[in-house]
């Protein structure tokens, strides 16, 4: 499977503290790769480094490469509102533009970007909608606040707002963990359908999450990568010792 992304000696410093080491590891094309480890092990600070979430981060420094296909996104050259595009992010609290409706917040990339007619608009809406399993909930009420829809309608409606400027890949910061099981089951059965057309990677706590959407894990501990691999082999068949040791409960 080709590789749509690349970490290559990736450190993260913040300050003097040193909280990603060395990773190194490749994520597939139109996967899901899943990043495990206990908390403060450096999982969601590696996410944010695939699209440069640090720059805004006055103590942080980033090394080493993050290649999306094969193109360095640390490049003095690169673009970083354009690596955003290419690269969306999905976070662990649902977050709509409180101010706008349903319909302005899934083209509102758009408005920052570029100028759509009306039909346009239309279009990408009940087609980005559809995609998340939501437009048949919100079809008669767009122009209604976003804030008024329920947490994982909100959640959906972000990754909808995600998809409408067309990225190549989506980062996702444990996007259930503040949803209830019914709207969780929702987001793993999206993800599942998403991986057709982007390259998905996803930070969660929640171990039997990790089974079930992902077809790649990466265990992290203490900002190391200590093994990554086929999900089932992580799960079934570790190599390392304190992979098995987490996988099964025995600490984290």
């Amino acid at each position: 499977m080709a590789v749509k992304v690349r970490l290559d000696n990736l450190n993260i410093h913040f300050g003097k503290t040193h909280a990603v080491k060395d990773v190194c590891m490749d994520f597939p094309e139109n996967s899901v790769t899943a990043i495990i480890g206990p908390s403060g092990c450096g999982k969601s600070t590696m996410l944010r480094s695939l699209n440069r979430m640090h720059d805004l981060v006055p103590s942080a420094r980033v090394s080493g490469q993050v290649l999306v296909d094969e193109t360095d996104i640390y490049d003095k050259k690169a673009d970083p509102v354009s690596i955003r595009r290419r690269i969306g992010m999905v976070f662990q609290k649902p977050n709509p533009f409180p101010a706008m409706s349903i319909y302005d917040n899934v083209v509102a990339g758009h408005k920052l970007n570029s100028r759509l007619v009306k039909a346009q608009a239309d279009d990408i809406v009940e087609g980005c909608l559809r995609r998340v399993a939501l437009w048949e909930e919100v079809k008669d009420r767009l122009k209604t606040n976003a804030m008024n829809l329920s947490g994982g309608q909100q959640q959906r409606l972000c990754i909808a707002r995600t998809i409408a400027v067309k990225p190549e890949v989506i980062l996702m910061d444990e996007p259930a963990s503040a949803l209830d099981p019914i709207s969780t089951l929702k987001i793993e059965e999206l993800i599942e359908e998403l991986k057709e057309r982007y390259t998905i990677i996803i930070v969660t706590h929640n171990m039997q999450q990790a089974a079930r959407v992902s077809d790649y894990t990466a265990f992290l501990y203490l900002g190391e990568l200590i093994e990554c691999g086929d999900t089932r082999k992580i799960f079934t068949a570790p190599e390392r010792k304190q992979t098995e040791d987490y996988v099964t409960g025995r600490f984290g």
